[in-house]
């Protein structure tokens, strides 16, 4: 089996605009990852190639891009899902949209940082802990209510397809909403109002067209567009109330 690839380059430092390049691998696996793929071209090809990797297992969240014209990690997608009538897989892979590439596939992230800590996306609690000293504890129903938020992994494919946030990159977009979700439904956390004052401003949530572009470029199979929609509510009823509609959503 041969893979037939085409991948944006742009290396600030002599290009003035990104080029495509064109590679040819021979021999490969129908099994083999785009991850696999890049990697060959880099070690066998062409050495300037670069992208970034780590865990190689859809966990790290790190090599998101977009093949073939949609957000993808190349540490998941196989060789046989992109193949044409010929047998062979073509393949295109280009940096994802919306941010600034600092070379070939490397896209700046802090913008995309920025907004996530800008949810405060930690746990917020400063009572004082149970007399026995062990975990605030919870019951299944109300951890149930964030349970599919926890998935995320910030490897940014959902807001990077979002074109709210291509069209203005303040907004905070869906990725920094779902690390938001997680922790404003959480009953044991005390800081859902402050999330909400910030998620209730112009660049916040109600940016969000409901077009799904998220939903469908999560590779945890996150409802992302359904999360955002219970914290558009959460900002109208209050977190509590609207904690207590999903608990009843769930039971059912």
């Amino acid at each position: 089996m041969r893979a037939i690839l085409r991948i944006r380059r742009f290396n600030p430092e002599q290009d003035s605009k990104p080029y495509w390049g064109e590679y040819t691998l021979e021999d490969i696996q129908p099994t083999d990852r785009v991850l696999d793929l890049l990697n060959r071209v880099k070690w066998e090809q062409d050495g300037t190639l670069v992208y970034r990797r780590s865990c190689a297992h859809g966990i790290c969240g790190s090599d998101g891009m977009r093949i073939n014209g949609v957000n993808r990690l190349a540490c998941k997608v196989l060789a046989k899902g992109l193949t044409d009538g010929d047998g062979d897989a073509h393949v295109q892979i280009e940096p994802m949209l919306g941010m600034k590439v600092l070379k070939d596939l490397i896209v700046d992230m802090e913008p995309f940082f920025a907004h996530y800590r800008a949810v405060l996306p930690y746990f917020v609690n400063d009572t004082p802990a149970p007399a026995d000293g062990r975990e605030r504890l919870q019951s299944p129903e109300d951890r149930a209510v964030f349970d599919d938020t926890t998935k995320c992994i910030l490897c940014a494919c959902c807001t990077t397809s979002c074109p709210s946030f291509w069209a203005n990159g303040e907004y905070v977009g869906p990725a920094a909403i779902v690390q938001a979700h997680r922790f404003i439904f959480d009953s044991r956390d005390v800081a859902a109002d402050k999330r909400l004052e910030v998620l209730a401003e112009p660049d916040g949530v109600w940016r969000c067209r409901t077009i799904f572009n998220c939903t469908n470029a999560c590779p945890r199979d996150i409802e992302i567009t359904r999360a955002i929609g219970e914290v558009k509510l959460a900002t109208r009823r209050g977190a509590e109330k609207q904690r207590e509609a999903m608990r009843k959503e769930h039971a059912k």
